[in-house]
């Protein structure tokens, strides 16, 4: 269109001129100063794919190619040789099981049209924050929530299995380990407990700061997390050794263990980010915030299988693509502008790299959902939904992406084509978090209308 305007500037003195008669040159001129007005008042909106990608030759300071990475053997005698030490936290055994006892604190909205959902939990009295599917059979869901309650329940009937009680706070982190044997609950006010799921038995607690984040190790029984005073603590369970990475004083955000086993990534409210080695407690790279590095809090992170590279999420509307390696930023991946029909953010809160495609999901409060080529940090898709992303998991069997949203549904979107395939609904609040059995089947969700959700997915290529 530029060249469209260039071409009438150099006109206009000839149309201006005596050159044209009488007949030709008022025809002439209207049409020019119709045109004028059309291109003035009615612009076309056209973007190029550089716009949408919007990644400058400054923003790559080292492209790193897509490859497979070298497995760690025997992890869990790695591990036993980090030498942790014993910890003796605060283990009360004698915390009132009371919930918050508000059930009007619960978000509520108007009911869905439909319900797709194959089970519904309401074991809870407030909005469930998190929640996670037993990793082999998906039989399992474990759920935590405002009510300071955390439930073991039956996906297949909705019969608790147990209540997993002794939380002081809101249970905002659950997770089993690789096996699915011992389920981990975390508080807001960091009270930690591991429960055996065969026994139903208690077989570690910990009480320290404020708790951001935690994660199972995916090989060793060792959980890592993050605080509020931006420490990470690492613990053996059952044993309740433990190590200590201290923070530099704000909060601990979000963390992942790399796929190596060896190494942990962090992310903290200033927008830096760590990777730590586990064994020493060592800082081996520091992401800076500010310059190429993130301008606000980094609120997510996921590792590539490869580990040579992650990515961070942040409230400055950006994922980076970082090496783990160096202090460099790889690629940063713009999430899109702020969309006011939804919210007035476009904070990135979620990150995922594809275990079998070379491929990362964005998603972001301003609804749109990115799919990057990683090794050429090419945009293949952008996806908009009509509501904030809270959460993206790819499917481990397909090109699927499944995510949830503010608006309380679950969407499969297909990565090859960006088109949604599939969308759940039932929820009559936001969706809080979600699960993924490992057969691809079953989707846990939870909601802050205080509900869980089994929803089953059908797919040819599965």
């Amino acid at each position: 269109m530029p060249t469209f305007f260039t071409f009438c500037a150099k006109c206009f003195p000839i149309f201006m001129s005596g050159w044209f008669n009488l007949v030709v040159e008022p025809v002439i001129r209207w049409l020019y100063l119709i045109i004028l007005i059309l291109l003035v008042f009615f612009p076309q909106e056209i973007t190029t794919m550089d716009e949408i990608e919007g990644i400058n030759e400054e923003d790559v300071e080292e492209v790193i190619e897509d490859g497979e990475g070298n497995g760690v053997a025997n992890l869990e005698d790695y591990i036993d040789d980090m030498d942790l030490e014993h910890y003796d936290g605060d283990d009360d055994d004698d915390v009132a099981d009371e919930g918050i006892g508000d059930e009007d604190d619960a978000a509520q909205s108007a009911a869905p049209t439909q319900d797709d959902a194959d089970l519904c939990f309401k074991g809870h009295t407030g909005s469930v924050f998190s929640c996670a599917l037993e990793p082999t059979s998906g039989s399992i869901a474990l759920s935590g929530g405002e009510d300071d309650r955390a439930y073991l329940w039956n996906t297949v009937d909705g019969q608790v299995i147990m209540e997993c009680s002794g939380s002081k706070d809101s249970v905002t982190c659950v997770g089993f380990n690789k096996d699915g044997k011992l389920a981990a609950t975390g508080d807001m006010s960091g009270v930690i407990k591991v429960w055996e799921v065969e026994t139903k038995k208690e077989v570690w607690s910990f009480e320290g700061s404020d708790l951001e984040w935690l994660r199972w190790h995916p090989v060793a029984n060792v959980l890592l997390g993050g605080t509020s005073d931006g420490d990470v603590w690492m613990w053996k369970v059952p044993s309740g050794d433990a190590k200590l990475m201290q923070g530099h004083g704000c909060p601990s955000t979000c963390g992942r263990v790399m796929p190596d086993g060896k190494r942990c990534i962090v992310g903290y409210e200033d927008g830096c980010s760590k990777v730590w080695d586990l064994k020493d407690q060592n800082t081996l790279n520091h992401i800076k915030s500010g310059g190429l590095g993130h301008t606000d809090s980094v609120t997510c992170v996921d590792c590539h299988k490869d580990n040579i590279i992650a990515m961070t999420g942040s409230v400055d509307g950006t994922a980076k693509l970082i090496s783990t390696k160096t202090d460099k930023v790889v690629a940063t991946f713009p999430a899109g502008d702020v969309d006011q029909t939804i919210g007035d953010t476009n904070s990135v809160e979620t990150v995922e790299f594809s275990r079998s495609l070379p491929l990362a999901a964005i998603g972001s409060l301003n609804g749109v959902l990115s799919i990057w080529d990683v090794p050429s940090q090419k945009l293949r898709n952008q996806c908009k939904t009509e509501t904030g992303i809270v959460k993206v998991k790819w499917d481990l069997l397909s090109p699927t992406i499944v995510l949830g949203g503010l608006d309380g549904r679950i969407q499969l979107w297909d990565a090859r084509s960006g088109q949604r395939s599939l969308t759940f609904e039932g929820h009559a609040s936001e969706i809080l978090d979600f699960d993924i059995s490992s057969d691809g089947n079953t989707i846990l969700s939870s909601s802050s209308d205080g509900s869980c959700r089994i929803f089953k997915v059908s797919s040819p290529e599965r």
